[in-house]
């Protein structure tokens, strides 16, 4: 093969037949959250809603749980049962995200087929679905995974007395998560009649309990050399009887633009809730939350993304994202949080 020369790349240049890469195709950084990260929607069941708003029904837990049964007298009848009801309300409201398409750049990356590391529309697209996990676990941080949310709520201390609204951290050695859950558990199902199926862990909540003596205690005996015991969460899920143990592991960038970025946890990372919920909307369950979602547009899509054109002379094109939810608290009685628990 002929050495190729300036003058020989130019003109293949300009007969089309060399096109210059100016970066890679085939990598690029981009830092995308996987979606098993995603806490909001492992904790409380999603509601889908045809209504932006509206009402549900609330039967009161004190007359469902009482033994209306009475002994018939003779030649008579009892009172009838009260069952007592009452309403609340949702309301979602709507957020959108937009990402623009500069054509004229585009134009130009697509004659010299360089870095194109994906339709931009794809790439606009992926970010608005990933920003959307950040989005909705940012909301359910505030919602539901913070003091002052719960009329239940517990802080953890140092000392080995706690006192009324304490109790013992678990990055302390002298308390035993696994006795403490069980205290919890029971406490809320004497008072509700439901026992706790979610665990959503911060964390260095999670961290402290991996290597708690009182777990490794009880499951040091599990492992050999070739396959060491180690705490995961299905082993926390087996030692505190929970269905399902989440970690609240995504990051947000929680500093405006311009600002020096402040790389952190969504969640509190040495907090952990404890609740009651439901699968899928019931109307015979209780749950300590729900997540309602309202598909705007009337299609069904509760992350509808769409594109348009933008004004004339802009030679731009925008991509846009919706979404409209509300996450509620819906049973007070049916969680409880921990602050400071390590």
């Amino acid at each position: 093969m002929a050495k190729r020369t300036a003058a020989s790349i130019q003109a293949d240049i300009a007969k089309g037949a060399f096109r210059p890469h100016t970066a890679l195709s085939n990598m690029a950084l981009a830092y995308y959250q996987s979606d098993e990260k995603s806490f909001a929607k492992t904790i409380f069941p999603i509601c889908p809603v045809s209504l932006s708003s509206d009402n549900y029904y609330i039967f009161d837990k004190e007359d469902l749980l009482r033994d209306n049964w009475h002994r018939k007298p003779a030649y008579g009848k009892v009172d009838p049962a009260v069952l007592s009801e009452h309403m609340d309300t949702y309301a979602c409201v709507v957020d959108q995200m937009i990402m623009g398409i500069d054509q004229i750049r585009q134009t130009d990356l697509n004659r010299r087929m360089g870095p194109r590391i994906t339709d931009p529309k794809q790439q606009r697209t992926k970010t608005m679905a990933s920003q959307a996990n950040i989005h909705q676990d940012a909301w359910f941080a505030r919602s539901f995974f913070k003091k002052g949310v719960w009329g239940q709520e517990l802080t953890g201390v140092d000392s080995t007395i706690p006192t009324s609204g304490q109790f013992i951290k678990f990055s302390n050695a002298n308390s035993d998560p696994v006795s403490f859950m069980d205290e919890k558990k029971t406490a809320m199902e004497e008072s509700t009649g439901r026992m706790p199926n979610r665990l959503a862990l911060g964390v260095n909540v999670f961290n402290a309990l991996k290597k708690h003596p009182a777990i490794l205690e009880r499951v040091k005996y599990g492992g050999s050399t070739a396959n060491p015991a180690s705490v995961t969460l299905n082993v926390l899920a087996q030692l505190f009887g929970i269905d399902r143990i989440t970690v609240q592991r995504s990051i947000m960038n929680k500093a405006e633009l311009g600002q020096t970025a402040k790389m952190e946890y969504i969640g509190d990372p040495n907090a952990f809730l404890l609740a009651y919920a439901t699968d899928s909307p019931s109307i015979d369950e209780p749950s300590a939350g729900y997540i309602f979602t309202w598909d705007m547009l009337g299609n069904g899509n509760i992350l509808p993304i769409l594109s348009y054109l933008g004004e004339n002379g802009t030679h731009s094109e925008f991509i846009e994202g919706l979404m409209a939810a509300d996450m509620k608290k819906t049973a007070d009685d049916l969680a409880m949080f921990f602050a400071d628990a390590v």
